[in-house]
């Protein structure tokens, strides 16, 4: 299963770039999720958009086709083992970037990103660029 990065998600909604869009276009929808945290990230976005409307048509009808995964205990325990972790090596990431890497390692999910350098610092964490 892939889990799809805020980034990504917003590559995929603009249709940039090309070779992102026909990589995601031939992953089975079945294979495809985000994040609560992620769906959250999104939600903000449209929230500070001068289109409102429109932006929330449009990513209800980019997470019709995803699984969107709830947060939950599990993804809370790897929270605190990763945070704990990084705090402890002086190598820190963002707290959403830390919440999305949680969740995705609860769920054995791929996490899909084009920030590779901050989650390459999660140990047991798999990550693939599509961009």
């Amino acid at each position: 299963m892939y889990m799809l990065d805020t980034d990504i998600c917003i590559y995929i909604i603009k249709k940039r770039p090309a070779n992102l869009l026909e990589k995601f276009n031939a992953i089975p929808p079945d294979t495809l999720c985000i994040s609560t945290i992620t769906y959250a990230e999104l939600q903000y976005g449209v929230e500070r958009s001068s289109s409102k409307k429109m932006n929330q048509r449009i990513l209800a009808d980019f997470v019709a086709h995803l699984a969107v995964q709830p947060w939950d205990v599990e993804a809370a325990r790897q929270y605190g083992k990763i945070r704990t972790s990084l705090e402890k090596r002086g190598k820190p990431i963002g707290n959403m970037d830390l919440l999305i890497a949680a969740h995705a390692l609860s769920q054995q999910c791929i996490l899909v990103s084009n920030n590779l350098r901050e989650f390459s610092r999660i140990q047991g964490l798999q990550c693939e660029n599509w961009v």
